[in-house]
């Protein structure tokens, strides 16, 4: 599997490392129920089948992370850019 790089270009997948799930918001430990909340993030996860978005880390490169859209069925790679949408 590549994935593009958007300072490096496409890079074999083993100089990267994943991370998980990009599509998932922290809850606020502030809440009233901040306990089960964050067991429910922790714990419970989807496990989609088609595109989904990741979190992958460039260790083997320009050590940035990316947000990396793949499809879980057949691991093609619809696109990267960099975490928090910078340019």
């Amino acid at each position: 599997m590549r994935i593009p790089c958007p300072y490096c270009g496409a890079r074999d997948a083993s100089e990267f490392a994943y991370l998980g799930d990009a599509t998932l918001t922290r809850p606020d430990p502030a809440a009233p129920d901040a306990a089960d909340a964050f067991h429910d993030y922790v714990y419970l996860r989807d496990n989609p089948a088609g595109a989904h978005s990741e979190w992958w880390y460039h260790s083997g490169g320009c050590r940035r992370w990316l947000k990396v859209t793949r499809d879980t069925t057949s691991h093609a790679i619809a696109g990267a850019e960099l975490a928090g949408g910078a340019k």
